[in-house]
């Protein structure tokens, strides 16, 4: 019983700051082997820079500027290596999603405050799923699965969305690495390039429409696992940065 209690799957809301990064470096060390590496050398020379930018400041020489100096290359290279590690960390944690189901989603999860994400609205058998996105460019319908299969589920959607928000603009996104599709590993960055074409306060109408859609759909959970926790738990260190 013990055991199994073990091996169940880490919630990041129940976790420390500290466990929270304990765990994503564990994580991310099996995607990138040389993250350590990577850390260790960042702190090392911007503690260097850091050490001599401080040593160079006015008064020059002397025993305050030695202290100055080593706590000016500690400060500068714990932002170095926090960077750094965030960076790869981000990019880890992008590989051990890249053909999961439900990758998209997950991805999405990054998307700062003034995002609102709907994961599932609508799926097929295959499981082909589409997310919803609302935030300043509008609505954005993001597929991912077969995109022949999506194309009807896509235009469906597009039309329901329609009817409820006509002035608001609807973008449609597909997940993959064919052409014209975004890979995972870009979609956050796809989507916040959209624009701002929605007030806050437009937003806030958009969404209490789309909850009459909504309230029609089955609603069926996202898969939970050991990525998703990566993900998040990378979405709390991208928020406190």
């Amino acid at each position: 019983m013990a055991k199994e209690r073990s091996q169940a799957p880490l919630d990041p809301t129940q976790m420390s700051r500290r466990r929270q990064i304990i765990e994503t470096y564990k994580m991310s060390r099996e995607t990138d082997p040389r993250i350590g590496w990577w850390m260790l050398g960042t702190f090392l020379l911007a503690g260097a820079v850091g050490y001599g930018l401080f040593w160079l400041l006015p008064p020059n020489g002397g025993v305050f500027s030695i202290i100055i100096s080593v706590v000016g290359a500690v400060l500068l290279g714990l932002l170095g290596m926090t960077i750094v590690f965030g960076r790869r960390a981000q990019s880890a944690a992008y590989k051990r999603l890249d053909g999961q189901l439900g990758a998209g989603a997950r991805a999405l999860t990054m998307l700062r405050k003034g995002w609102t994400l709907h994961e599932m609205i609508a799926f097929t058998k295959q499981q082909d799923m589409l997310h919803r996105v609302v935030g300043p460019p509008g609505i954005v319908l993001v597929a991912e699965g077969n995109p022949h299969r999506l194309k009807q589920l896509m235009t469906s959607e597009h039309k329901k969305h329609e009817r409820v928000a006509s002035e608001v603009p609807i973008h449609e996104v597909y997940v993959g690495s064919g052409e014209g599709e975004v890979p995972v590993s870009k979609l956050v960055r796809h989507v916040q390039k959209l624009g701002r074409q929605v007030k806050p306060a437009e937003i806030t109408d958009v969404l209490n429409r789309l909850k009459a859609l909504d309230a029609s759909r089955p609603r069926i959970p996202m898969p939970r696992g050991p990525v998703p926790t990566s993900m998040k738990g990378m979405r709390g260190q991208m928020r406190g940065r």
